[in-house]
């Protein structure tokens, strides 16, 4: 009688455990599309198709930080911010940030961001940034500025350094991407971030 009782409840313990969903097996994560809302509420622009380095997805904020801030805190100085590649604006933002200090710009701006209960914001890479301008701007995707018919040509900041006096800037609506001097303060900020 005990080995029945025994058998019965392993046999509904694994019925449980094993046919129920959710239990005991893993709930697949949830996938995203370029242009799709992301879990902060902004917009997917990036999938490398796996998850390497703790991140899959690059999301940018759902608006701008800011309509005109400088690039530096103040004083020339070499961050080392130097990627450009896709993954590279979390560690050139660290560099900026590290290097320069408390302040009002645009790398700090993202850092101190918390938007959607999310505070892992940082300023993208000049690639991650024409990403977002191929993958959002011309989809008509996120409210970026920049419009061919008004004419109106908005710069955003990239987290790349060029140089100690420079750094990459993108240029909405036509792609354009150029470096310019550290002390302008008419280019806006969008942060984003990895997941």
């Amino acid at each position: 009688m005990f080995k029945k009782k025994y058998l019965l409840f392993f046999g509904l313990l694994i019925i449980v455990v094993f046919l129920i969903p959710g239990c005991g097996s893993p709930i697949p994560p949830i996938t995203y599309t370029v242009g799709d809302t992301g879990p902060a509420g902004g917009y997917i622009f990036y999938d490398k198709g796996y998850y390497s380095s703790g991140w899959r997805y690059l999301e940018a904020a759902p608006s701008d930080q800011s309509t005109g801030i400088q690039w530096y805190n103040g004083n020339y100085v070499v961050t080392g911010a130097i990627g450009t590649a896709i993954g590279t604006g979390q560690s050139n933002t660290t560099a900026i940030v590290t290097i320069q200090g408390v302040g009002s710009y645009a790398a700090q701006l993202c850092n101190d961001l918390i938007v959607g209960g999310y505070n892992d914001w940082f300023l993208p890479s000049k690639d991650e940034f024409d990403l977002i301008y191929e993958n959002l701007y011309l989809a008509g995707v996120g409210g970026f500025f920049g419009d061919w018919e008004s004419y109106t040509f908005e710069s955003y900041h990239s987290s790349s350094e060029q140089d100690i006096n420079n750094a990459w800037y993108q240029v909405f609506p036509n792609g354009y991407q150029d470096y310019c001097d550290k002390s302008i303060s008419d280019s806006r900020v969008r942060a984003v971030r990895a997941f």
